[in-house]
């Protein structure tokens, strides 16, 4: 009898990383085409520059590397440029976007050893860069074709409420009449979209569960204790970027845990500082700087949550 010793995987399955980010992007689909409804022409060359530029940017990598150049073709390099793009105002000029979507690749992924070797989320490294060093750029929003504002410039709804105690409509943050980045349109294709990577398994419920359900429990305390000063807790899930950081951002299988108790860790601390930091910080939005933090305890929480195998010693 002989015994055949190989790596893992051990057990098989038919889906494969091309399939789930096929899933993934089409998912984003109805997100996007919102996105390019609210915002017209311009929202259609920011994802174009952001999606082309990240794969270029990987395939050249992948050559530097002397790796398969194959490998662009499992889809997360123009997932990542997707993700990106809606994470970005339509009036951000195209060199801009360009240089988050190589940094996002580069640095966010690439220095790490590629898909899979990654801790921080490759398309919200991309925007962290781009917030600093082009914070005026990425701070101006536009009003969208549906909205009744006429200004060139407006304030998004995060906004309205931090610097000018104004809140917008449920409605309009539901259905995406609001300004903000290409993203924030629609909540509810977000929410539909979600909803899909549920269904098909390619999501832990937990993380937008323990996230959403944070936020709506830390802000919710803070509204009863105070509402005149403190947004009701649905504005604060429908409002920003909160929707797709939850659903699409903090997902990602290979910058969150693996262990149930280190899942509900890490969705909770998100939805934790969402709130402290577009409460009591001092910039509107917090989506993006939550999830990098979170990333950076997955390894700890991986590492000390792990359930043990069957005879292993602590």
């Amino acid at each position: 009898m002989s015994l055949i010793v190989s790596s893992s995987p051990h057990i098989h399955d038919k889906e494969s990383v091309p399939k789930i980010m096929l899933h993934v992007i089409l998912a984003l689909f109805p997100a996007t085409v919102a996105s390019i409804y609210f915002f017209g022409i311009r929202a259609v060359w920011v994802i174009l520059v952001s999606v082309v530029t990240a794969v270029l940017t990987e395939y050249l990598f992948l050559l530097l590397r002397k790796k398969d150049t194959t490998a662009i073709l499992d889809g997360s390099a123009f997932l990542t440029g997707l993700l990106l793009a809606l994470t970005l105002p339509p009036s951000i000029n195209l060199s801009m976007v360009a240089i988050g979507a190589a940094v996002a690749i580069i640095i966010g992924k690439q220095v790490f050893g590629g898909f899979g070797a990654n801790v921080f989320n490759p398309a919200l490294v991309g925007r962290a860069f781009l917030q600093a060093a082009f914070p005026i750029p990425m701070t101006t929003w536009v009003a969208n074709k549906a909205s009744s504002v006429d200004a060139v410039t407006v304030a998004t709804p995060l906004g309205g409420f931090k610097f000018s105690h104004l809140l917008t409509a449920h409605k309009d943050l539901f259905l995406g009449n609001v300004s903000g980045s290409l993203g924030e349109t629609s909540a509810i294709l977000l929410l539909l979209g979600g909803i899909y990577l549920l269904i098909k398994k390619y999501i832990d419920w937990r993380i937008p569960v323990g996230i959403l359900a944070s936020v709506f429990v830390f802000d919710g305390i803070l509204w009863l204790v105070n509402s005149k000063k403190y947004p009701d807790p649905v504005f604060m899930l429908l409002a920003g970027g909160l929707m797709l950081g939850a659903w699409f951002m903090a997902t990602d299988p290979v910058t969150s845990p693996v262990s149930p108790a280190g899942i509900w860790i890490f969705s909770i601390g998100i939805g934790f500082f969402v709130v402290l930091i577009r409460l009591f910080g001092g910039m509107p939005e917090g989506v993006m700087y939550s999830i990098l933090i979170m990333n950076s305890f997955v390894p700890l929480l991986d590492k000390y949550l792990r359930p043990r195998m069957l005879g292993e010693k602590k």
